[in-house]
């Protein structure tokens, strides 16, 4: 197969990214997406090493539109993290079938490493440090992907939610009503709302040492 004219590391990011979304991400390997490409398997070899390459630019591409905190200024450390953190959610909701490798890819792709980077700094800032500093950092990222999880798994206006609030009121009440309450409240809402309880819990055990 002729090679493309204008291959570039974004676009074979691209092409990688369309072949996980299209077929799930047991499919991406060098042959599908030089298939993707219109060229030779051996061909993309010259641009990538193989697969796990592959995994890292795609995480590169999902990440790359999240904008990392500069000085705080009047800004508490709070409100940078729900920013940051609210990016990373978004870029991850995107591409929900790409959220396993942004964790297993999360100590070689520039893109996640510097996030991480970012949100350790604002918990320093916040006065974490050491083994409070690493639960913190575990603690909000499983929030960020638990969400994301939620949203495509467990939606609160999917078939689960609404069998839950049709169960029987005599065994289950307080499921049949947390159910019923989950239809005012939107993912969004729910990661915010999440989000805020976990920084508050989070500023209350550092307060106490």
């Amino acid at each position: 197969m002729p090679r493309p004219r204008s291959l570039t590391l974004p676009g074979i990011a691209d092409a990688a990214l369309n072949v996980i979304e299209r077929e799930g991400l047991a499919a991406l390997s060098m042959r599908s997406v030089a298939s993707a490409l219109g060229m030779g398997t051996m061909s993309l070899y010259r641009y990538v090493e193989g697969r796990e390459a592959l995994e890292s630019l795609v995480v590169d591409a999902v990440m790359r539109d999240v904008r990392l905190p500069g000085p705080g200024g009047d800004t508490p450390w709070t409100e940078r993290v729900k920013t940051l953190l609210g990016q990373v959610r978004g870029a991850v909701a995107r591409h929900p079938c790409v959220a396993p490798l942004v964790l297993t890819r999360r100590h070689c792709t520039e893109g996640t490493l510097a996030w991480a980077e970012a949100l350790l700094a604002l918990l320093t800032e916040g006065g974490f440090e050491g083994l409070s500093r690493l639960v913190a950092l575990r603690t909000l990222v499983s929030h960020v992907f638990g969400s994301v999880q939620l949203m495509h798994l467990g939606a609160l206006s999917g078939e689960g939610t609404a069998a839950l609030a049709e169960l029987d009121a005599g065994r289950y009440p307080l499921l049949r009503q947390t159910a019923q309450d989950a239809r005012r409240l939107t993912h969004d809402e729910e990661f915010r709302h999440g989000l805020d309880v976990l920084l508050l819990g989070l500023e209350a055990t550092r307060a106490r040492g």
